[in-house]
C-alpha cells in the first residue's frame, strides 16, 4: 500500500480524548492531527516521539491531519493507524504474497456473519475450497522483542474469536490474522495479563480449528508491505 503522498513528519507533544493528539512540526507549528487508533498505544505514543502524519484534501475535516506512523525514540517504527491492515492484507493476498492463502477466487471485505451480527474483515471464497473468514488484528504492543494482542481488555475482540469458533466448528476456514506494524516485535503471544478472557477464548478458538497467522508489515514514510511470516508463541 503507498500512501497518496509522502508522509511528514512532527514531534509528538501528547495524545489525548484517544482520537486527538497535539503535534509540533520541525518550524515550530503546532496542531492537532486525528488518531485512529482507540487502543492504549503502550509504547507508540511517547511525547518527544516522530509523528508521521497524512493531509486530507477533504476541506469539511476538523482535523484534516492523520497520525499514520510513529518513529519511536529508539528508532522503532510502528504504524499506529489500524484502519491500515486490513487493506495490507487483502492487498497481499490478491498479489499471492501469503502463501496460506493462496488460490483463492474471489476476496470480500466487510461482509457481514455470525450470530452477534459482526462483520468479517475478509473473506476468501472459491470454486474448489470452503470459505476462508479471516479476522485482522494489529499488534503493536512491545516488550523485550515480544508482541503482545490485545493492549487493552477488548470485549470486541473477544466477540470476533466466539464468531470464528462458531465458523470453524461448521467446517469452514477461520484464520485470525495478526498484522505487525512494529519493526521491534520479533515474535507474537496472547496478552493473557491484560486479558484473560480474550486469552481463554483464544484456546477455545484453537482447539476447534482457529488457524493464527503472523505477518510483520514492512514500514516506511512512503509505503506499507507485507513481510515476513513470524511465530506465534503459545503461552497456555
Amino acid at each position: 500500500m503507498k500512501f497518496e503522498q509522502p508522509l511528514q513528519s512532527a514531534t509528538l507533544l501528547k495524545r489525548y480524548k484517544r482520537f486527538l493528539a497535539d503535534v509540533v512540526t520541525p518550524n515550530g507549528e503546532e496542531f492537532t492531527l486525528h488518531c485512529a487508533n482507540t487502543g492504549a498505544m503502550t509504547g507508540c505514543a511517547t511525547p518527544g516521539d516522530t509523528v508521521w502524519y497524512s493531509t486530507s484534501s477533504n476541506a469539511k475535516r476538523k482535523y484534516p491531519h492523520s497520525w499514520e506512523l510513529t518513529q519511536t525514540q529508539t528508532d522503532d517504527w510502528i504504524c499506529v493507524n489500524t484502519l491500515r491492515a486490513n487493506g495490507i492484507i487483502a492487498d497481499a493476498i490478491e498479489a499471492g504474497d501469503i502463501p496460506e492463502l493462496s488460490e483463492y477466487d474471489e476476496i470480500k471485505r466487510e461482509v457481514k456473519y455470525g450470530s452477534e451480527n459482526s462483520r468479517i474483515d475478509i473473506l476468501l471464497k472459491s470454486n474448489h475450497k470452503v470459505d476462508c473468514y479471516i479476522e485482522v488484528k494489529s499488534v503493536t504492543l512491545l516488550n523485550n522483542g515480544m508482541g503482545y494482542f490485545p493492549d487493552a481488555k477488548t470485549e470486541r475482540g473477544q466477540k470476533h474469536l466466539r464468531e470464528l469458533t462458531a465458523i470453524a466448528k461448521l467446517g469452514l476456514r477461520a484464520v485470525l490474522f495478526y498484522a505487525v506494524p512494529h519493526t521491534g516485535i520479533m515474535e507474537v503471544t496472547v496478552a493473557k495479563e491484560i486479558d484473560p478472557n480474550y486469552a481463554s477464548l483464544l484456546k477455545e478458538a484453537c482447539d476447534a480449528g482457529v488457524e493464527i497467522l503472523c505477518y510483520r508489515i514492512n514500514i516506511s514514510e512512503y509505503n506499507l508491505t507485507i513481510g515476513q511470516q513470524l511465530p506465534f508463541i503459545s503461552n497456555g
